[in-house]
């Protein structure tokens, strides 16, 4: 058992150190192909699949036996190698004409974001140790492993054929213009295409139904990895759909779209180490909360400014301070408010805690007996925190 676990760490330190060699390059090959680091080329960009595999290397250095690990290091390493792939078939063939070394290994590597999509499929289904939910699901990873590899298969053709006969034309991303499933002469290969992502994108709904149906059977420690995995997801695509939004003002679309990113391996490596599981309520609550609030006291904001200033026709700075007060001054009574009604929806155990407290604080006023306080004082602590042991000290007069 030590010696596969020692051989588990030696493994874990080697990929590492593969990955990091495989971030270092994209930085020079980006220079080369004169594109901006941050794009990613024709992949994912280099912070978001660095995300993914220092997540992915601090579970398979901690947790070996557990695949999810080593998959996420799997899906890390297929995007940084894509995306420096992207990078030198740009350099090569889109500006240098193909003069370059080795740039067929650059673009028979170039589609490997594929398998790193898979990767993370799989990451879904397998969540959080690694096994399927129950045998029934061994045709979906069967049908979703062919699925990628007919595919893999297929690029690995088509580059071959079009090296063969020298039609190594490149889009700006890197991206092999006979793959793009609208060449003429790849006629069996667009049919593939088209099947390949709809077919992609049915498995990761079905695996994201079987977490769901997991989640309502689950309870105790498994429920609560699960309600990581779903705060996770649920920030990546919240954060998804704000970039789309606000794809106009660069410098905070950036910031949201690493947060997002970041939220999803970050989520997966606390779930499957749980650590601190329980707090996941908490932060839902309060996310969910204060973006309530901000949300409205920006409403309330913008509204007093425009009706100051478009109705009431008031264009001086005392119209947009008096705004400010209106809204700073709402922010205490809204975020009581929003949280009560939040905690009541997403954090229940707190509600109920909270509840229990108030009551009790409302029975004590007119308590008159000692004993009868002490031990509605021991019910109440039981209820609301649940403690293992419960002693009550009493002062003597």
């Amino acid at each position: 058992m030590g010696r596969t676990r020692l051989t588990s760490r030696e493994a874990c330190v080697a990929v590492g150190v593969v990955l990091l060699a495989l971030f270092a390059a994209a930085v020079p090959l980006s220079g080369l192909a004169r594109q901006n680091l941050n794009a990613g080329g024709g992949s994912v960009p280099v912070w978001v699949s660095a995300a993914f595999a220092a997540t992915g290397w601090v579970l398979a250095f901690r947790r070996p036996a557990n695949p999810l690990g080593w998959i996420m290091l799997g899906g890390a390493f297929f995007f940084a190698l894509s995306e420096d792939a992207s990078y030198y078939t740009v350099a090569d063939y889109g500006l240098r004409h193909g003069d370059l070394p080795l740039g067929a290994v650059a673009l028979l590597a170039q589609p490997g974001w594929a398998p790193g999509i898979v990767a993370l499929g799989l990451l879904i289904l397998l969540f959080p140790d690694g096994r399927l939910p129950s045998s029934r699901w061994r045709w979906l990873a069967a049908a979703y492993a062919a699925v990628a590899a007919l595919w893999m298969a297929g690029t690995v053709v088509l580059t071959v054929r079009a090296l063969a006969d020298h039609r190594t034309q490149v889009d700006s991303s890197g991206n092999l213009l006979l793959l793009s499933g609208h060449d003429p002469a790849a006629g069996w290969w667009n049919v593939l295409q088209d099947l390949f992502f709809p077919l992609l994108i049915a498995c990761w709904l079905a695996s994201i139904a079987s977490q769901a149906l997991s989640y309502r059977r689950s309870s105790g420690e498994r429920r609560q990895q699960l309600k990581w995995l779903l705060a996770g997801s649920a920030a990546t695509l919240v954060a998804l759909g704000l970039v789309a939004l606000l794809g106009s003002v660069p410098w905070l679309s950036d910031v949201i779209s690493v947060i997002g990113f970041l939220a999803l391996p970050v989520s997966i490596g606390v779930a499957v180490l749980r650590y601190r599981l329980f707090d996941i309520d908490r932060i839902v609550s309060r996310t969910l909360a204060y973006a309530i609030v901000t949300g409205l006291l920006i409403g309330v904001y913008a509204g007093l400014v425009l009706l100051t200033t478009e109705v009431f026709g008031f264009h001086t700075p005392v119209a947009v301070a008096a705004s400010t007060l209106a809204a700073a001054a709402l922010f205490t009574p809204v975020r009581r408010r929003v949280q009560r009604l939040v905690d009541r929806r997403f954090n229940r155990a707190r509600y109920d805690a909270e509840t229990t407290v108030a009551a009790f604080a409302d029975r004590l006023k007119d308590a008159v007996n000692l004993d009868a306080a002490r031990d509605d004082l021991a019910t109440t602590v039981h209820q609301a925190l649940e403690p293992a042991h419960l002693s009550v000290w009493v002062s003597p007069r």
